[in-house]
């Protein structure tokens, strides 16, 4: 078992991390793969949008609230897509890609196509519409499969509706839109014969198994949001998914300069890349060359010594008894050989064991008959200064009969350092690459988020515009209304002073009629007491209206009036008199006739009227006037 090495997070990340494991306990949602600097803006920007600001709060807040998790991924899944996004390079996929693919199918092959990362639908159906155009509506119905796959369930059901606004589809050319679109009121339906062929499901591009035998693989600005590692591991599934004839169509913002071990680019610009084919093992061991050698012809004694001795490389030979009886200027300098080594047997040297042990070594190789090489070995030279070599060793025969071996020390100590600075300089490289594309993918998920946030204010704006204009409305309709209260109002003002004048003329009549008038009604509350009735009783007006007649504190005998009320009231007479002693406000007995009579019809009186008149002028000048 490996030590873990992968890195711990910080202690302020704790929280973080718990709410990432909360999600994926509770939902199957594994967000660890994602870029951390956008998965905890994004989290963020919905903690601010509940009020929540720490992620230990907002993890209880998820656990209280189950109906967050769907607005949470929604945040985090930014399902921004478009039909034709990015149109150059759908030129590109129209003109060149797929007529090279129906080229590599067979006529009667089917033809799969993967749409990962489908969002809300718009750039399947795209694929599906380009692909009918070019194989024609029946060879496209009968050949094709288009697979469809997302991780957030709600967008899958938006795509698998395959309806959408007139907004939503402008960019469709108006051709493919008559074609492949219903228009049903204000939306636009995708027609039933391409959904059909289309198949939309749920996919978990760091966990799921990839759909395989695909022919054109889409994954458009999807990868940019996973980090390094998983972007990987999800590249090896999609070279995995391809068929070798396949190409991966992905978004302006994913490069693939770091994984040229999968994937070729056909057109970078474009983002269209094909699959690199790996070797089989048989594959490779095909491609290496037989090592067998044969010893050339001796040239003369001479020029042999010559050319030997000259060799830039340090060689030394010795026979089939491993004595030494060559060696090599080179080799001489290098380990310090001098002429009275040549003849000693090559395991009393100490270049039998240094720098490397070289016995064992020659006599696998000469036992196997085959050439044996020994890479990285480390050569101090008689300067101090460090050198690598490769040592070759390779036996001498002539006929079947072993003669000694050639041992080369081959120096490669440039050769390795400009390998080291070469792989140092592609790490450099691939990293500078992996930061760029990081920070294009930040870039553009910085920029869908703004295009998200934009479409959110663009609805909150028509929002605001919808409310305005009800405010409007209702602003008219207060306006129109307040014009009626104004004109009821001045009906109401005229009426007003109608009544007026005729309570004035009333008031004016009874007045003058020289009898004390009474009004009530069935209850005997008091409703019209005219100055006559105040002159004759003392009460005033204001004193007596609104009271029960019995109440009242007068000289008149109101229980010798309440028969005759009632009498008037029920309706069983149409006038009743009675003639009563009184007295009157200044304390004086006088006679007088009370009259009561009904108002309204006498079957049915709301009140009655009483007339009270002195019959007798016994109370001296302060009686009331007698008409």
């Amino acid at each position: 078992m490996t030590e873990d090495r992968s890195p711990k997070p910080e202690p302020q990340d704790a929280p973080f991390e718990a709410l990432l494991a909360y999600l994926k306990a509770s939902r199957g949602f594994d967000f660890t793969g994602y870029k951390r600097t956008s998965l905890e803006r994004r989290i963020r920007k919905r903690m601010q949008e509940v009020g929540v600001a720490d992620f230990g709060d907002y993890l209880d807040y998820l656990e209280v609230q189950q109906d967050e998790f769907p607005a949470l991924f929604d945040t985090i899944l930014i399902n921004v897509t478009g039909f034709f996004r990015d149109p150059p390079a759908w030129d590109f996929l129209v003109d060149q890609i797929i007529p090279r693919l129906l080229e590599e199918v067979d006529d009667a092959d089917p033809i799969r196509v993967w749409c990962a990362g489908c969002a809300s639908g718009e750039e399947t159906y795209t694929m599906a519409m380009v692909l009918a155009e070019a194989l024609g509506e029946e060879a496209y119905m009968r050949r094709v499969k288009v697979y469809a796959t997302e991780v957030d369930e709600d967008a899958l059901n938006h795509a698998r509706l395959g309806t959408y606004t007139a907004k939503q589809v402008e960019a469709v050319p108006p051709k493919l839109l008559d074609r492949y679109f219903q228009r049903i009121d204000s939306r636009y339906s995708i027609n039933k014969e391409m959904r059909r062929t289309v198949i939309f499901g749920r996919n978990d591009l760091t966990q799921d198994a990839p759909i395989s035998h695909i022919d054109l693989l889409t994954c458009r600005n999807t990868l940019m949001y996973f980090n390094a590692e998983t972007q990987a591991r999800i590249l090896n599934r999609f070279h995995f998914a391809l068929n070798p004839w396949g190409y991966l169509f992905l978004g302006k913002s994913e490069m693939l300069n770091t994984h040229s071990d999968v994937f070729r680019p056909v057109n970078l610009r474009r983002r269209v890349f094909s699959k690199v084919s790996k070797a089989t093992l048989r594959d490779r061991l095909v491609m290496f060359p037989d090592v067998g050698e044969t010893l050339a012809g001796a040239p003369a004694a001479d020029l042999r010594e010559a050319a030997y001795d000259a060799s830039p490389a340090a060689q030394i030979v010795v026979d089939a008894d491993g004595a030494l009886v060559f060696a090599n200027a080179r080799a001489r300098s290098l380990f310090r050989l001098s002429q009275s080594d040549v003849g000693r047997p090559l395991k009393d040297l100490e270049l039998s064991y240094r720098p490397v042990e070289l016995r064992s070594i020659l006599d696998s190789a000469c036992a196997e008959r085959r050439a044996v090489s020994v890479p990285d070995v480390a050569v101090t030279s008689p300067t101090g200064q460090r050198r690598d070599v490769e040592v070759h060793i390779t036996p001498l025969r002539s006929g079947q009969r072993h003669q000694g071996a050639s041992i080369v020390y081959e120096d490669v100590t440039r050769e390795k350092r400009a390998q080291e600075e070469l792989a140092t300089t592609k790490r450099d490289l691939e990293a500078a690459y992996e930061e760029l594309q990081s920070t294009v993918e930040e870039l553009e998920t910085t920029n869908e988020e703004l295009q998200s946030t934009n479409e959110e204010l663009e609805t909150t704006n028509e929002e605001l515009q919808s409310a305005n204009e009800e405010l409007e409305t209702m602003n008219e309709e207060l306006q129109s209304t307040n014009e009626e209260l104004e004109t009821i109002n001045d009906e109401l003002r005229q009426r007003s002073l109608e009544l007026n004048d005729v309570n004035a003329f009333l008031e004016t009549i009874l007045g003058r009629m020289g009898l004390a008038v009474i009004v009530v009604d069935r209850d005997e509350t008091v409703q019209v007491w005219n100055s006559e009735s105040a002159e004759l009783w003392g009460v005033r007006s204001d004193e007596a209206t609104g009271r029960r007649l019995r109440s009242l504190d007068i000289g008149l005998p109101l229980d010798g009036v309440g028969s005759a009320l009632e009498r008037v009231l029920d309706g069983s007479e149409e006038r009743a008199e009675v003639v009563l002693e009184a007295t009157n406000r200044r304390g004086r007995p006088v006679k007088v006739r009370v009259t009561c009579l009904p108002l309204g019809s006498p079957s049915g009186a709301t009140g009655a009227v009483m007339l009270t008149s002195a019959v007798d002028h016994r109370g001296g000048p302060d009686g009331p006037r007698v008409s």
